[in-house]
């Protein structure tokens, strides 16, 4: 999966060779073609395996400190994985594929970004529950804080692939401190 992996998110699905990555991997190219049956199967493999690493490292520890401690961690957390130089390849090469593989794009969205939404919307919930938080849909308030810790950043990043580490820090004490007054219930006493 790594030698795939890397031909892909390298070099693009068009250009990556089954006979290059098998290669790469030590293994004949039947072999793959027995495991994966075709090269949008790899890809397909190499793109869920890629989104597995990407959960482990957005979790955040939801129930543990502050609110608005677990909040900046979160924000923090997601602005940090988006900023890293794999991970901006790995968006361009996934918006690449799409056009001829659109279901990849679904298995992106699944297996990483729709994943963190529902766990951060989750913990707002809860806060809910609890009395901290003054949300109707959690699902939406969690979109909002997530737009708001990326802000126009997360073009900038994505189109010139750099990022200011201290303006993101900055961004995201923002958005959270923005978050809290808006959405929170008066019994939030965690600053």
């Amino acid at each position: 999966m790594i030698a795939a992996k890397k031909a892909f998110f390298d070099v693009g699905y068009a250009a990556a060779s089954i006979e290059a990555i098998a290669a790469e991997a030590g293994v004949s190219k039947v072999t793959v073609y027995n495991h994966f049956q075709d090269k949008r199967g790899l890809f397909a493999a190499a793109v869920e395996h890629e989104c597995e690493n990407i959960r482990g490292q957005l979790l955040f520890d939801q129930n543990q400190g502050p609110l608005r401690e677990r909040l900046l961690a979160f924000g923090k957390s997601m602005v940090a994985f988006l900023s890293r130089p794999e991970m901006i390849r790995f968006e361009q090469r996934i918006a690449a594929e799409i056009e001829r593989e659109p279901e990849l794009g679904q298995c992106f969205l699944e297996a990483g970004p729709r994943r963190m939404h529902r766990a951060l919307a989750d913990l707002l919930a809860r806060e809910r529950d609890r009395g901290t938080l003054a949300i109707e849909d959690p699902m939406q308030a969690a979109e909002h804080l997530a737009a708001m810790c990326k802000g126009l950043a997360d073009m900038e990043r994505r189109f010139t692939g750099k990022s200011d580490a201290n303006a993101a820090e900055r961004r995201v004490r923002s958005a959270v401190d923005l978050f809290l007054r808006g959405y929170g219930s008066g019994n939030c006493k965690e600053d």
